[in-house]
């Protein structure tokens, strides 16, 4: 029997109000890039983009030099993901390396693929071979890691012919990104360091031809909005843009933490802009941080129920939570 009820949603959305501010959400707090911006507002949308996204599968092929036919833009990663796991041709055990990403074990249960968990680098490694399709975030989300071993994985992929995907969701936002083996799948979400999470649009590149795997997408999975969007991160405006407010996003992480610290409370930093703080039922105080109008992110979903997942937020939102924090902590159960 096919159990109904799927996972929990990932994010820190929720139904409520909105917060006066939001740290659960890992965009870049200095944004919206406003070159991104400015070309999201000037596209056209009385017209269908073009339904196989030729010119903008060229383009995203020349800027990572790769193929055109190795590219497949999606309505974001979470549908790219969703979409890798109901392709006949990756059918089989799914392996993932918890805590991490709650959509990819989302993605799986509705796909009825077999999940397989590591506990382990090593236990990773060594389920490799018996996956057909494998997930590591790098860096990890939520917990900010990046693995040392993503070489390692990328050979025993390619000897065994495994889809070993990198979900890049925070890897612009790194002050020294990895070297990416160029047999693994990568996943790209650039509105988390523009700062346009509402434009959902992403794009995948791969080893191999995806000509047959687009064809699984709905027609204009992307709409015009996603593909100018999806055009315009590639320019040297927002680039640069990106580049110079990193430097501003680690100086802010940093001084969350030392905050966090200073409240006697253990923190895990990232170096992107999100860290871990340890606060004991974490249900619970994200529970009172949102009745006092903070969002926060509660990790339980990651199997972390102590654990909150704060974003680097400008000075005035952080000492307005450093404030409330004590008393939401305290707050009865």
């Amino acid at each position: 029997m096919i159990d109904d009820v799927l996972m929990p949603i990932h994010g820190g959305t929720d139904s409520g109000p909105t917060p006066r501010y939001d740290f659960s959400t890992n965009a870049n707090s200095l944004g919206p890039d406003p070159y991104a911006l400015a070309a999201v507002q000037a596209a056209d949308p009385s017209r269908y983009p073009d339904p196989l996204y030729t010119s903008l599968h060229t383009t995203l092929a020349r800027f990572h030099q790769v193929p055109p036919e190795h590219v497949a833009v999606g309505g974001g990663t979470s549908e790219l993901i969703h979409r890798l796991t109901h392709w006949r041709y990756l059918r089989g055990p799914m392996l993932i390396l918890p805590p991490t990403f709650s959509e990819y074990a989302r993605a799986a249960q509705p796909a009825e693929l077999p999940l397989l968990r590591a506990s382990s680098r090593e236990a990773f490694l060594s389920l490799l071979p018996k996956a057909t399709l494998a997930f590591l975030c790098v860096p990890n989300n939520p917990t900010g890691e990046i693995y040392d071993f993503i070489e390692e994985a990328a050979h025993i992929a390619e000897q065994h012919r495994i889809a070993l995907v990198l979900d890049l969701a925070y890897y612009y936002l790194l002050p020294d990104p990895p070297r990416l083996p160029s047999n693994t799948w990568r996943l790209y979400s650039p509105n988390k360091a523009h700062g346009l999470t509402g434009v959902r649009a992403g794009y995948l590149i791969a080893p191999q031809s995806l000509v047959h795997f687009r064809n699984l997408a709905p027609s204009w999975v992307v709409g015009v909005h996603g593909e100018a969007f999806l055009r315009a991160v590639l320019q040297s405006e927002s680039r640069n843009w990106l580049a110079q407010t990193r430097q501003q996003l680690w100086h802010l992480r940093q001084q969350l933490a030392q905050g966090l610290r200073a409240l006697g409370l253990e923190v895990r930093e990232s170096p992107a802009n999100f860290l871990l703080v340890k606060v004991g039922q974490a249900t619970v105080v994200a529970q009172q941080l949102r009745s006092a109008g903070f969002r926060v992110r509660d990790c339980t979903s990651f199997g972390l129920p102590e654990w909150l997942r704060l974003s680097a937020q400008p000075a005035a939102a952080q000492a307005a939570l450093l404030e409330a924090l004590p008393y939401c902590l305290k707050a009865p159960v």
